[in-house]
């Protein structure tokens, strides 16, 4: 989501950066489609059979995870970028950084409030203010930053799975105390299977108005973004300065040998796909336990997604380096990704909720997922044509006018006639 002059671009970075964009809403169509707990426990809402079941593999073992950690090491690419871009112009390069990530948490609260309870860019933003302090760290050592990070995170949430199992079983006994299940109702509530009536309050209230729902989140979840950013954060962290990294190495600018791309990339894969099947199977084989599923997306899931993302990266490295129609769509998909990714909330609220189309509640998951392809199909579509004539995308301006006090300019210059001689 980076804002960089067009003659800047680094073609490896916007081709991923736009299949991230895509591969999020594969998983996000779900939490928009339904009530929020079916996003990590298909028996909350939407079918665990059949072509739904399915779904729920194909998304966990494959894109779960996987494209929002891609995003992450882009945005911290990309922000490195900025400051790089911002010293060599003879700009300061804190007071660009620093307006940059606060009118990005300002649209990342905005879209939270507004739009959708599952927003990134206030994360992005908070974690993005660190950054700075990192910009002229050597790749070693943002290395071991990113591993830090990345391993506190793991303890964190390998604690608090261990609590969530033994809670479980608590709950679970017979006669198990009321503040045992008072406690355990709380815990679980982004996990578990919603009680009935608080599944009618769900699709009553998502079926409703907009105003409805923003008084609800303003209401129940005004302090959501501050706990993100207080239990994403190491993880999120660790994969931007692992971008920072990969800028600085040449690992995500495509300067590495073939071979290397392709080793990293069949490594990551026959280590990380056994690694998430085994985990669907682990989650299935269970009936979904509550607590297996915490434990499987927050703790275990933890190297076997770091695996799969260096290998997606190499892969799309390699495709990036091929000149085609797709691999041009896609990268242009990549250079408009924040106007792509709030533009596909705002679509999917309308589609599914009560003040567009209301389909909330009533498709099933492998039905919503169907949603998915038709927004992938959409960016690619729009994306290019509109940076053939324009030099961002409308979001994109917004945000580097803003960062810049100034409107920048967005028209593309006409071509200059070339006369024959």
């Amino acid at each position: 989501m980076g804002a960089v002059n067009e003659s800047d671009r680094i073609l490896t970075l916007d081709v991923l950066r736009g299949v991230a964009v895509m591969g999020i809403f594969s998983v996000n169509v779900v939490a928009f489609a339904m009530p929020e707990q079916a996003y990590f426990n298909p028996t909350a809402y939407g079918g665990t059979h059949g072509a739904s079941l399915l779904v729920w593999a194909a998304n966990f073992i494959l894109i779960d995870g996987k494209m929002r950690g891609l995003f992450s090491l882009l945005f911290g690419a990309s922000t490195l970028l900025v400051i790089q871009r911002a010293e060599a112009g003879g700009l300061r390069p804190a007071s660009v950084h620093y307006r940059r990530m606060l009118w990005l948490m300002l649209f990342g609260l905005c879209h939270f409030y507004l739009i959708w309870y599952g927003d990134i860019l206030t994360l992005y933003a908070a974690d993005g203010l660190l950054l700075y302090a990192f910009r002229n760290q050597p790749v070693r050592r943002l290395l071991y930053w990113a591993a830090g990070f990345l391993i506190l995170d793991l303890f964190v949430m390998g604690a608090m799975a261990w609590s969530f199992l033994g809670l479980e079983a608590a709950a679970q006994a017979p006669h198990a105390s009321a503040a045992t299940l008072a406690s355990w109702h709380d815990f679980s509530h982004d996990f578990a299977p919603p009680a009935a009536d608080a599944l009618a309050r769900d699709l009553a209230l998502y079926r409703g108005s907009w105003l409805g729902i923003v008084r609800d989140r303003l209401a129940h979840a005004a302090t959501d973004p501050l706990m993100q950013a207080v239990f994403a954060s190491p993880e999120t962290l660790g994969y931007m300065l692992l971008g920072m990294a990969g800028l600085k190495s040449g690992f995500l600018t495509g300067a590495w040998e073939p071979a290397r791309y392709r080793r990293l990339a069949l490594a990551g894969l026959a280590l990380g796909l056994p690694g998430y099947a085994l985990l669907a199977w682990n989650g299935w084989r269970s009936g979904f336990s509550t607590g297996i599923i915490f434990l499987d997306f927050f703790a275990l899931a933890t190297p076997f997604r770091l695996l799969m993302m260096g290998a997606y990266a190499g892969l799309i490295v390699l495709f990036a380096r091929r000149a085609s129609a797709l691999r041009d769509r896609v990268a242009a998909a990549g250079r408009a990704a924040f106007t792509n990714y709030l533009g596909a909330s705002l679509a999917a609220s309308l589609l599914f909720d009560g003040y567009g189309l209301a389909l909330f509640g009533h498709l099933t998951r492998w039905q919503a997922w169907l949603v998915a392809p038709c927004f992938w199909a959409l960016m690619l579509l729009w994306s290019k044509p509109w940076l053939e004539r324009f030099r961002y995308g409308p979001f994109e301006w917004i945000w580097r006018s803003l960062a810049r006090w100034s409107p920048q300019p967005m028209r593309r210059p006409a071509p200059v006639p070339v006369l024959a001689a």
